[in-house]
């Protein structure tokens, strides 16, 4: 079952009849050095020896692994305790080093998104950037590898995910009745019309737009399709590429004529990945995503948007100098980041201000209401007006975090919530010093975040390699041991009550989710109607809005399109209940200390607790001649409920979603109603069977099934969490017991690898010690170092 999946490389490694697999080849030296083109020394230095401390250490359990191999391998039947072992060491040599930390780059059309790319990676117009008839039409990703060529791969939807799309297109532009000239008029000025209307003109050629769904199956697309559903560009130059890769990415006029073979395809591209090799400025392991604001018509895509938002560790909300100061369309990018943070992976939201060069001076003086010193320059101003806004842009968003996230999140502690960017004077440096265009600064908070993220996994991967090396050392003393030592009675007791005292706690913090889903169901219930009201109505009335309203219903009640803002019919009428539950949520599933409604927390103290307990019947016990399986279970406790955080994380966007699913799911049969209608009046018609629709589910207790589901969701998240804990940890603490059950056997020698990982997790702490002492000069010599000169006044 899906809810009891295991979590990822964590936990007892599955017996595997694959023992004797070959573990991955590591990386050549040369290799590794180019991962860290883009730190400074003093962060280069740091990075290497954590990368030698992780090369070293992989290198030791491979010749483990080996060694085991070999001694095993002629035999008939291998004991489970050393099939445990092996399984254990091949997934552990296995395990990547460094999930890649995806940077979201997340707004609006025109705010400036690809220009602050190609600024972060040094290449002027490496992307495409918005003018008067092109901006980036889909999710791009930039990274940077060990690869000689500048590489993208362009993945486009299969050939089921277009049929989908097709007959949606199709059946917005099908009329079964003659309209009036009125009604005529509004359906071509409807933007999901036009869009529809383009995208099979731009596959299909001119008059494709009057073929109905049959007819387009038949018909052959104007561009190449390959089999594979995937174009690779590859190039010596970032210019050759920018050039090729140039007319897949950009969305032109829809007026343009004799567009290219690679513009032909576009309706079909689902997502680009860009790889630059070894970059001195975006390190290998951050993935940059250029992520459009409003997600797309096709159903495929626009779950890739959203999953691609959610996978972000980091979303930068970008917007423009002109347009930060509010708007719809800045308020949907900026609740969708919060949501981000609720549902997904993200632990960092920030507002990228963009072309803060931009300023009337002669405006701004007539206008300025801060600061006494009077302005020199258009330099002078444009710092000033920076400052303003980072101060003002700050407050707000802080207020805005508050309201939906746990008042001690951590992004509330950060120290930059504003950045004020120029990617224009980072090139030209007329006004501003490169420093001052923030460009810098953003690469600077790039490198830390890998390079905090590269000390944690290294430090979890030292420790949980050298908890192995202790078992696997200690199986071949095993025979010298007391038999009273090796019975764990006494500890099994104690894990069976702490995970019973473990369920209460999980309840207790689900609990807490209970009232304020009861109080956003009332609110949910008294407000609905106006706000489907709203949502129902456009300045302009019913023209351009019919075709649009249809598309809403083909979609079950979400539509997305590049000119208009996003419409989910379902998330807005759930948002009374999200509004009471939002700062709960998020506080069951933060770090920080054990107290309150706290899930994470409370896991990390009750690992404590077993390692604590252990060490307290070791002492009692004389463990002072079994140090090897104290130390053993001390470790194997610790990598099996650290990957409970990544499993509880995975599970937290489906408890979220579950208000808008349930409510979609029950709204379905009145959308698929909506969706047939036709002829004359068929938008306020299409308007009233929705509204009865919503009446009748509402009437019916649809609100309070929605709140049902998530509870059982909750529910299940509990179930799963208590059912992995009792399993991992029985089958650890029968592994770790009396060889009279026949899991042991004499190994092959290994004390030589163990003393050599001893011997790397003793330099943890010195590497540590090293970095601290590195940034310590570094920070002295920056504040000795003299002033960099400025632009010249203007």
């Amino acid at each position: 079952m899906e809810e009891t999946e295991d979590f990822v490389g964590q936990g007892p490694h599955p017996v595997d009849d694959d023992l004797f697999k070959e573990p991955m080849k590591k990386r050549r030296r040369s290799d590794r050095d180019q991962r860290f083109r883009a730190f400074p020394s003093v962060e280069q230095s740091a990075l290497k020896e954590y990368e030698k401390l992780e090369s070293r250490t992989r290198r030791v359990l491979s010749n483990t692994y080996q060694k085991l191999i070999h001694s095993v391998f002629l035999d008939d039947s291998i004991p489970n305790g050393v099939k445990y072992l092996i399984n254990r060491l091949l997934a552990l040599i296995e395990k990547p080093s460094l999930d890649p930390i995806y940077i979201g780059l997340f707004g609006s059309t025109g705010a400036g998104k690809s220009s602050l790319i190609n600024a972060i990676i040094q290449q002027a117009m490496f992307l495409p950037v918005s003018g008067e008839s092109i901006c980036t039409s889909c999710i791009v990703q930039v990274s940077s590898g060990c690869c000689e060529q500048y590489e993208a791969k362009i993945h486009l939807l299969s050939d089921q995910e277009w049929k989908e799309e097709l007959k949606n297109l199709t059946t917005l532009l099908h009329r079964t009745e003659e309209l009036d000239r009125e009604e005529a008029d509004a359906w071509d000025r409807d933007d999901a019309v036009e869009e529809a209307i383009w995208k099979l003109q731009m596959l299909y050629g001119n008059g494709a737009e009057r073929k109905n769904y049959e007819e387009l199956l038949r018909a052959k697309p104007k561009g190449k399709i390959p089999t594979s559903r995937i174009i690779t560009l590859k190039a010596e130059e970032a210019e050759e590429l920018s050039v090729k890769l140039d007319p897949y990415i950009r969305t032109h006029r829809r007026d343009l004529d004799g567009e290219s073979a690679e513009t032909q395809i576009w309706p079909l591209i689902k997502h680009v990945e860009v790889t630059l090799p070894k970059s001195e400025m975006i390190p290998e392991g951050v993935v940059l995503v250029d992520i459009p604001g409003t997600g797309d018509f096709n159903s495929k895509r626009d779950e890739m948007w959203k999953k691609t938002i959610d996978k972000c560790s980091v979303i930068w909300l970008i917007s423009d100098i002109e347009r930060v100061s509010g708007g719809r369309a800045h308020e949907d990018l900026l609740n969708e980041s919060i949501k981000a943070c609720q549902r997904g992976f993200c632990r960092d939201v920030a507002l990228v201000v963009t072309k803060t060069d931009k300023l009337h001076l002669l405006e701004y003086l007539r206008e300025r209401k801060v600061g006494n010193q009077a302005i020199q320059s258009q330099r002078e101003a444009v710092l000033e007006r920076n400052e303003v806004i980072k101060l003002q842009r700050n407050r707000i968003l802080k207020e805005k975090l508050k309201r939906k996230l746990p008042a001690d999140s951590k992004v509330l502690e950060a120290s930059d919530l504003v950045y004020t960017v120029s990617a224009q004077e980072y090139w030209q440096q007329a006004l501003l010093t490169e420093e001052e265009t923030e460009i810098p600064k953003l690469r600077g908070y790039i490198r830390k975040r890998l390079l905090d993220k590269k000390r944690r996994m290294v430090t979890k991967y030292v420790t949980e390699a050298f908890g192995l090396l202790l078992l696997t050392d200690s199986f071949n003393c095993m025979e010298n041991l007391p038999n009273e030592f090796l019975h764990m009675s006494g500890l099994r007791r104690f894990v069976e009550e702490k995970i019973q005292l473990l369920e209460k706690v999980i309840d207790q913090c689900f609990a807490h989710i209970k009232q304020p889903l009861q109080e956003g169901v009332r609110n949910a219930r008294a407000s609905y109607r106006r706000i489907l009201g709203t949502c129902l109505v456009r300045s302009r009335g019913n023209q351009g809005f019919h075709q649009t309203l249809k598309a809403v219903c083909l979609k079950n009640g979400i539509y997305a399109s590049r000119t208009l803002a996003r419409i989910d019919l379902n998330e807005a009428i759930t948002q009374p209940i999200y509004d009471q539950i939002d700062p709960v949520f998020g506080g069951i599933f933060r770090a920080g200390k054990p107290t309150g409604s706290a899930l994470l927390p409370h896991v990390e103290a009750f690992k404590h607790s077993l390692q604590e307990k252990m060490m307290e019947i070791g002492i009692r016990n004389g463990w002072k001649y079994d140090s090897y399986k104290k130390s053993f279970l001390i470790q194997e406790i610790s990598a099996i409920l650290g990957g409970l955080e990544d499993y509880i994380l995975r599970k937290k966007r489906r408890i979220y979603e579950s208000l808008t699913t349930s409510v979609q799911s029950d709204l379905k049969p009145c959308y698929e109603e909506a969706a047939q209608i036709a002829g004359k009046k068929a938008c306020e018609r299409m308007k009233d069977v929705i509204r009865r629709g919503v009446d009748r589910q509402v009437a019916e207790g649809m609100f309070e099934r929605a709140q049902e589901r998530m509870q059982h969701q909750f529910q299940q998240l509990k179930n799963g969490i208590t059912e992995k804990v009792k399993g991992s940890i029985a089958t650890m603490l029968t592994l770790a017991s009396s060889q009279e059950d026949g899991l042991y056997k004499e190994l092959a020698d290994v004390k030589s690898e163990y003393k050599e990982m001893e011997k790397l997790h003793r330099g943890l702490r010195e590497v540590a010690e090293n970095a601290v002492l590195r940034r310590g000069m570094q920070d002295f010599l920056l504040k000795m170092s003299p002033s960099k000169v400025v632009p010249p006044k203007s």
